[in-house]
């Protein structure tokens, strides 16, 4: 596998550019009779969408997925499930003048170094477009987990300096930021639209929440869970760091404030994101990335060109001032393609959650 295909049992593999005439995905492994139609991708692919709103790129894309097998008569068959989505405004016109250009903090110079050869045309293969079907492959692991009363939602946790001020889960589908404080809608708007017009960009912080999730999913060494969900959410792009509960505020804390104690009723607390030892402990899972301000900017950069001479580069084009403000459907999607292969993976060596009968006062630890 050259880097295209992740997961174990549930294993998705990935192919298309950004503006090649499609892309697509092969997912080997989705248990036989899950209900599955084309409309079933259309909710979170919108949430993925660029041109929801004037805060992001503008590339207005249909996304209108083509089942093209593993699926007779609405339910999926257990064979290999393909899905197609054409590229329908693509402006490659807008990548000619830099195709000899390395553009700073890129991948233009690395996949020329490892390839000797590149798609310049957005990116080609590194451009975000190709989490479109992550995103779609993640609403069938959705869909599983979900009959299995396991849910995996995200929102915006923070937008460069700001951070929300209140929380609300009923908001984050309301406004095209994902973020849960719709008081700070207008401030987040204000931001946007003074990065917009000064040609620069922010970084961004996502936040993901699996509920549901029962004990004993992961594996006790190299297949640890909390290990496999950092190496799916970094391998989103633009996304520079990965924590799981606490994170890196953990180093600031004292033992005696960071282990969750375990009580009759349940955990005290959930500093360990619902992880310890690399296994699910039948808490909520949290984990949270950072994503790097987007490279592609029309501000003059200092880099070179193919042959080594110093250049300016300026990007053209349709570009996110902020990547992260797009990205909560993404990491929802890698935590849930995580979850799900690793509830296969625990059915085949254990059986179906559930069947180990709990051995701790009170039962089974309710998140």
């Amino acid at each position: 596998m050259a880097g295209n295909t992740f997961g174990t049992l549930f294993a998705v593999t990935t192919f298309g550019e950004s503006h090649g005439p499609a892309i697509g995905c092969v997912i080997d492994g989705c248990p036989p009779g899950l209900a599955l139609a084309p409309e079933d991708f259309r909710a979170d692919l919108a949430r993925r969408a660029t041109g929801r709103s004037r805060h992001t790129s503008q590339r207005r894309e249909a996304d209108e997925v083509e089942i093209l097998s593993g699926v007779y008569e609405g339910r999926t068959t257990g064979t290999p499930i393909g899905l197609l989505i054409r590229n329908t405004d693509q402006r490659s016109k807008d990548y000619g003048s830099i195709a000899q250009q390395f553009r700073p903090a890129h991948a233009d110079y690395t996949y020329w170094q490892k390839y000797g050869i590149r798609d310049p045309r957005g990116g080609g293969r590194s451009s975000a477009r190709e989490t479109t079907m992550r995103v779609a492959a993640g609403v069938i692991a959705k869909k599983w987990l979900a009959e299995r009363g396991i849910t995996v939602r995200g929102y915006l946790s923070q937008l460069g300096p700001i951070t929300p001020r209140s929380f609300d889960w009923d908001v984050v589908e309301t406004n095209p930021f994902f973020w849960p404080d719709a008081a700070q809608v207008p401030e987040l708007e204000a931001c946007m639209d003074a990065l917009r017009k000064s040609g620069d960009s922010i970084g961004a912080r996502v936040e993901v929440v699996a509920e549901g999730v029962p004990p004993g999913l992961g594996e006790p060494v190299y297949g640890k869970l909390d290990a496999e969900l950092a190496s799916a959410l970094m391998s989103i792009n633009a996304v520079k760091g990965v924590e799981v509960g606490d994170g890196f505020a953990a180093v600031a804390q004292r033992g005696t404030e960071h282990r969750d104690e375990l009580l009759a009723d349940g955990f005290a607390s959930n500093h360990a994101g619902g992880i310890l030892g690399g296994i699910s402990s039948g808490q909520p899972v949290r984990c949270s990335i950072a994503l790097k301000p987007t490279s592609s900017l029309r501000l003059p950069g200092r880099s070179l060109d193919v042959n080594g001479d110093a250049v300016d580069v300026i990007t053209t084009g349709r570009h996110d001032p902020c990547v992260g403000i797009r990205a909560t459907p993404i990491a929802e999607a890698m935590v849930a393609l995580v979850l799900i292969d690793h509830m296969l993976r625990h059915r085949a060596q254990c059986g179906d959650v559930g069947e180990v009968t709990p051995r701790i006062p009170g039962g089974r630890f309710s998140p």
